[in-house]
């Protein structure tokens, strides 16, 4: 894969000075001609969706890649330092809507396909959702890049190009069944291939020790089994403002297409062995780790990301200034988003020790002033260890390296507290046979944060609070937030046009602005419109749930929403149990007063996580009940949602009355969900948890549904806790589990739902199920209420889109800067 290159003594003219595209119908037109017809081939005849979604896409990567240019050239031209965002995950979702949005074409481009006969829903539902996340820390990043680009910092996402995404779940006789999530079958048009740019990864071999010329002890990795990453280049637009930044993902590679001595010796699977199991690095995102094959394939990926990424940039940056280091400190920074990226820490030592010559202070100095860490998690099994044995087999010489940090780490604990040898185990980077990944991360960074104030503040006083005694000046705080480009202005097109009628337009890109609403949360003609927009919203969203589950939502219930990964923690699990409380009041009659609900849950299990695929099994079965029930009617409705998605959630979180955030306080870091469903008008039932405490401090306490214990209390209740003394003392509860235990939702067979039963009645569950439903039911009933009054509902509605400002990230992405990067933004000159 070597590629020629012709060095230019300075730019061609002809090459250069070429005028602008058009951004009117009319150019944008003939472009898509051109593409449709000669670039893609087609003629009248065709009618299929996505070769007419292509070329629209291309016409619209040409006016992004004028402005890619320009930006790559801005940021040259100004030498302006620059951080690398790394991470395993980067949910895009769909590209096209979102970069005609941030480029001003979307109405332009309308007028110029309904001058071919085209519609343009129907070309963007012609794309896929990128399968390069599966959740929240994923579609965080993506958000974190729109908002970089917006603000006109220098910010470069570095991933893996998945193949396949996580997986495209469908539900079959209540069950989660997955299939392979191949997103990438017909190509993706954004992205441009970078092969000049391919960097070579060791894994296994040796580390070999040996002396330079100056007679300086050295260190080589030798008879290594080497694999390509191939970078593609996918363009991430800012707002208007001529911004296009970059997001490189790298694809794996064989060093060698394949073995021709095995091949000529008729042994033909032998010989592409190799390029199968190079290519298998990055072929599905984040692989079942429940196997060994699955841990080292999950190691690989983690190292491919970091390697590749880091020789990136110290390759840039001796192409620019040869091997002098004494500034690049000064000029990069790196943000490792969660433990996946931490070996960067190793990495970054190996490069500038093995490859540059470099002392172990002088590289040091380096690690510890450019890498950041971003902690997601307060989860234990969530903080990634690697055993000693597999890192030694899969990076030798990282592993050499992590063991000296290591050993100059412990003598500062041994400074810090002398003789306290527990304290040396509780911080060694390595301990019990295990490499504890996000203590590496802590160690090697000189700034720790976590994404929410109450998630900081147990890091800094729990599971991090040792390092924290050390170190209390690299701890911060960065609450998360959402783009409001995708999250409001895109998804939510109606709401969008009501508030700009009002207070203008500048809440997208100055999302405080929204403070402006406040004012008119009095105003009853602008209230019933507000409510006609909702009702609108919730047509879309009815008509997806039928669609994709087959059962009618009445327009005028009230629409429960929880989605997001299934999770014991994230408590599915309380909801559906509040589902049979209502079922069993419709069935004993006891429903004055009462409020029609449908109740929608979605998400995805991990292939390998039982309980949570018996919770979906759960809450299936409970809607093929309740939906079947003449008693029970349009009072209440419950439907899963299979492939939770975000193209699903542009439809979802605008259609919402009620947002379902429901976590066992102090479990959950942070959410975005909660601020994609307050962004768009609808109001949280929740716990004092993550991102939810600060939403309620904004919102006001009259705008949420507070329920459940603090942290506090679940840390001080869990020693005594009884939930079998908690479901006897509570009749509703009782009734609750007797109808699970008695079969009522699987009669066709018996014990079907006794290990979750098994679960809520265990006096060592740590998600405390049982000891929050009194609170959830009462909040519950108090959401239900006021839902029936339509004015007071409306403005609380208001309420909560006026006070979402704080949760953009723009605000996260300044903060960030501020504190941690301190990145220039640079402007870039009209394309």
């Amino acid at each position: 894969m070597f590629h020629k290159t012709v060095k230019l003594s300075s730019p061609r003219p002809e090459l250069t000075d070429v005028p602008p595209l058009g951004l009117d119908a009319v150019a944008l037109s003939e472009d898509y001609r051109r593409y449709f017809n000669h670039t893609l081939g087609r003629d009248e005849f065709c009618t299929s969706v996505h070769y007419m979604y292509e070329a629209l896409a291309m016409v619209v990567r040409d006016r992004l890649l004028e402005r890619w240019k320009k930006t790559n050239a801005a940021y040259h031209n100004n030498d302006v330092k620059r951080v690398y965002y790394l991470s395993l995950e980067f949910l895009m979702g769909r590209a096209l809507s979102n970069a005609m949005l941030n480029l001003g074409l979307s109405d332009e481009a309308e007028k110029a396909l309904e001058g071919l006969g085209l519609v343009m829903e129907e070309l963007r539902d012609g794309e896929p959702d990128a399968g390069l996340g599966n959740g929240g820390l994923g579609r965080l990043a993506a958000c974190f890049l729109d908002s970089c680009a917006t603000l006109q910092l220098p910010v470069v996402g570095y991933g893996l190009r998945y193949e396949y995404g996580m997986f495209r779940q469908l539900v079959a006789g209540g069950k989660q069944v997955e299939e392979p999530d191949h997103w990438l079958v017909n190509g993706n048009p954004w992205e441009l291939e970078r092969p000049e740019l391919q960097r070579l990864v060791q894994f296994g071999g040796r580390s070999e020790h040996y002396q330079d010329a100056r007679g300086v002890d050295r260190v080589r990795w030798v008879d290594s089994e080497d694999v390509w990453a191939i970078p593609y280049d996918v363009p991430v637009p800012g707002y208007r403002n001529e911004t296009v930044n970059t997001l490189r993902l790298w694809k794996s590679s064989a060093t060698d297409e394949f073995n021709l001595r095995e091949f000529n010796a008729g042994s033909y699977t032998e010989a592409v062995s190799e390029k199968n199991a190079a290519e298998n690095i990055t072929l599905v995102l984040y692989p079942n780790d429940a196997s060994e094959n699955g841990k080292e394939l999950r190691l690989r990926q983690q190292y491919l990301l970091a390697s590749a990424s880091l020789q990136d940039v110290v390759g840039h940056w001796v192409r620019a200034h040869g091997e002098d280091f004494t500034g690049f400190a000064d000029k990069n920074g790196f943000q490792l988003n969660d433990t996946h990226p931490s070996v960067a820490v190793a990495e970054l030592m190996r490069l500038l020790m093995d490859e540059h010559l470099l002392g172990w202070d002088a590289a040091w100095a380096i690690t510890t002033r450019t890498m950041a860490y971003t902690n997601h998690t307060l989860l234990p099994e969530a903080l990634e260890r690697w055993s000693v044995d597999l890192f030694r087999h899969l990076l030798p010489r990282p592993l050499e390296i992590i063991e000296e940090i290591n050993r100059r780490h412990l003598l500062k604990v041994a400074a810090r507290w002398p003789g306290n040898v527990e304290m040396r185990h509780k911080l060694s980077i390595i301990g019990d046979g295990d490499v504890r990944m996000a203590y590496l991360a802590v160690v090697g960074s000189h700034s720790v944060n976590g994404v929410a104030e109450l998630h900081t503040n147990l890091l800094k006083h729990g599971l991090f609070g040792d390092f924290h005694a050390m170190w209390p000046e690299r701890f911060n705080n960065k609450t998360n937030g959402v783009t409001q480009r995708r999250w409001l202005a895109m998804c939510n097109p109606a709401l969008s046009d009501l508030i700009n009628e009002r207070i203008g337009s500048g809440w997208v890109t100055e999302l405080s602005e929204l403070a402006g609403l406040r004012a008119y949360r009095d105003d009853k003609a602008y209230l019933a419109r507000w409510r006609e927009v909702k009702q609108l919203n919730k047509q879309r969203l009815a008509k997806l749930v039928k669609q994709d589950c087959g059962i009618d939502f009445p327009l005028e219930s009230l629409f429960d929403v929880q989605v997001k990964r299934i999770h014991e923690y994230k408590r599915q699990l309380l909801n559906i149990l509040h589902v049979i409380h209502l079922y069993d009041r419709i069935k004993r009659g006891d429903t004055a007063a009462w409020t029609n609900r449908c109740v929608l849950i979605g998400g995805k299990a991990a292939p390998g996580y039982w309980m949570a695929k018996r919770i979906i099994k759960l809450v299936c079965a409970v809607a093929e009940v309740v939906n079947h029930d003449l008693d029970v009617g349009d009072k209440l409705k419950v439907a899963f949602l299979p492939n939770y998605r975000v193209s699903a959630m542009e439809i979802i979180a605008p259609g919402t009355d009620l947002s379902e955030q429901i976590s066992t306080a102090g479990k959950e870091a942070s959410g975005t969900g909660n601020m994609k469903f307050m962004m768009n008008g609808a109001l949280t039932i929740g716990t004092l948890d993550g991102a939810n405490i600060e939403i309620r401090e904004e919102a006001g306490e009259e705008n949420f549904f507070l329920f459940g214990l603090t942290e506090s209390e679940v840390e001080s209740l869990r020693p005594n806790y009884d939930p079998n003394a908690i479901i006897a003392a509570d009749e509703d509860l009782a009734r609750v589990v007797g109808l699970i235990e008695n079969d009522q939702f699987c009669p066709d067979r018996e014990g079907r739902f006794q290990a979750i039963v098994d679960s809520v009645r265990n006096p060592h569950d740590p998600w405390m199920t049982a000891a929050d439903f009194r609170s959830y039911v009462n909040a519950q009933r108090e959401a239900a209420n006021a839902y029936q009054d339509p004015v007071a509902w409306s403005r609380m509605s208001l309420i909560n889109t006026a006070s979402s400002g704080k949760f953009s990230t723009d605000r996260t992405m300044h903060e960030y800067n501020a504190d941690i990067w301190k990145l220039v933004p640079t402007a870039v000159g009209k394309a």
